[in-house]
């Protein structure tokens, strides 16, 4: 198993995406709000190790390229155009119903932040290739249970 977290930094919250790339599948994605960040990582890295990590190079990147040593090495990536790349990346993953399926995908905007498709973004880039994203959205900010 690779696992790779993805990293879409921001001031107030951040997109983290979980994914194993030996099985080219999204394990978890969520938006996370910047102060809980760590406690997901942590979370996620209780599962198993984490072979990579990828990180924008936008906003607050330095902070958290400081804040995520800890967890493995770190490879920071480009994240220009990335927001909008999320939006058409969401689409393909999770089609529009019916009825919004006439209109020109640039006017449809999706229900939910798109942090966490944006990290995905930045890992396809990195990868080379497309991961499997089964089930349905969930990106509402994470708060520990």
């Amino acid at each position: 198993m690779s696992r790779f977290l993805a990293i879409d930094p921001g001031n107030k919250k951040c997109g983290l995406l979980l994914a194993d790339l030996d099985l080219d599948l999204v394990l978890d994605g969520r938006v996370a709000n910047h102060l809980e960040v760590i406690d997901l990582i942590i979370n996620w890295s209780s599962e198993g190790p984490l072979n990579g990590i990828i990180l924008g190079n936008g906003t607050s990147s330095k902070y958290w390229q400081r804040q995520l040593q800890r967890f493995g090495s770190i490879e920071i990536v480009e994240e220009r155009g990335t927001t909008l790349r999320a939006r058409n990346r969401y689409w393909e993953i999770w089609p529009p119903g019916i009825w919004l399926r006439w209109l020109p995908r640039g006017l449809i905007l999706p229900s939910q932040p798109l942090d966490a498709v944006a990290a995905l973004v930045l890992l396809e880039d990195h990868v080379n290739k497309k991961l499997t994203w089964s089930g349905p959205p969930n990106f509402k900010i994470w708060t520990e249970q």
